[in-house]
């Protein structure tokens, strides 16, 4: 399962990195006025988007780590190890769709709250941190948020995808009336 959890780690820390080099375009100073400071720790030095880099696998990792290890604890005492490998490979599947897909609806809301703007809620943190794009960087802010609450949303279909997918797995000669798609 620890294994599994790693994977899972090292998929999740490689989409944080990608996803962050995208929305750093969108709004450098989401970065500069916000996530620079969180992860000031992991700043060696390098160029901008290196450290872009790093804040999006800092940031994502441990999502991954735990949303596998939750998966290989439905999956692992299950099935063979192929199979259970293969049931949380899909189950991650499923999560990073829907963090992907939350993403882009998130990204579409705050593109959308452009056209609208009364960013009076955001004024305030924008003046004390010097906030100059306050759109791109509320653009930014759901795109992040979406996506980890469509995280979320795909761990909780992953682990009801693999406990189907238990349920479907009877004794031999038993049929099961379940249906996972």
């Amino acid at each position: 399962m620890f294994g599994f959890a790693v994977i899972g780690a090292l998929v999740a820390g490689l989409y944080g990195m990608l996803h962050d080099q995208i929305t750093y375009t969108i709004s450098p100073e989401y970065f500069t006025k916000l996530k620079f400071a969180q992860f000031h720790y992991a700043n060696f030095g390098f160029p901008r988007r290196v450290f872009v880099g790093e804040v999006g696998f800092l940031a994502t990792w441990w999502v991954g780590f735990f949303a596998a290890w939750f998966l290989a604890r439905l999956s692992v005492p299950k099935w063979p190890i192929r199979q259970a490998f293969q049931y949380t490979l899909a189950g991650f599947g499923i999560i990073f769709g829907s963090a992907m897909v939350a993403g882009i609806i998130g990204g579409e809301l705050g593109y959308y709250r452009r056209s609208n703007p009364d960013f009076s809620g955001w004024q305030d943190y924008a003046v004390m941190n010097g906030v100059r794009d306050l759109p791109a960087f509320v653009n930014v802010a759901y795109i992040h948020n979406a996506g980890y609450l469509g995280a979320l949303v795909g761990l909780i279909a992953a682990l009801g995808y693999l406990k189907c997918k238990k349920s479907q797995t009877l004794p031999r000669g038993e049929q099961s009336a379940n249906n996972c798609v």
